[in-house]
């Protein structure tokens, strides 16, 4: 059974940083990728990164100031986020792409993200 659960959301201030995890169990997947999701909005694309670790993609809005990493001995992804804004304000949901699909076909359960002015 797969398993992908995120932590580190919070409150914080404009400016500020956080850390989210996403703990992957049960299969390999050959990407994870980041999503937000804020009220009223489509659920839009923040990050991906490879299996290996060694490939990855940032959306233009966070560009330089969210990092996408992978620890492999941990199955861990992570999304650094830093110079957070108001508008980075959404629930934040880690995904993986199972190997032989061509979309992200595993969801966790969502992280609240808040940034106050």
């Amino acid at each position: 059974q797969v398993h992908l659960v995120e932590s580190g959301g919070g409150l914080v201030q404009a400016g500020g940083s956080l850390r989210l995890s996403c703990a992957a169990s049960g299969r390999t997947f050959s990407r994870y990728g980041w999503f937000r999701q804020a009220p009223g909005k489509e659920r839009e694309f923040i990050a991906a990164i490879s299996w290996s670790g060694g490939t990855t993609s940032h959306a233009d809005s966070v560009k330089g100031r969210f990092t996408i990493s992978k620890d492999n001995a941990k199955n861990t992804v992570y999304l650094q986020m830093n110079s957070l804004k108001p508008e980075d304000t959404a629930v934040y949901y880690c995904a993986a792409q199972s190997r032989g699909y061509s979309v992200f076909n595993s969801w966790g359960q969502g992280t609240q993200v808040t940034v106050s002015s």
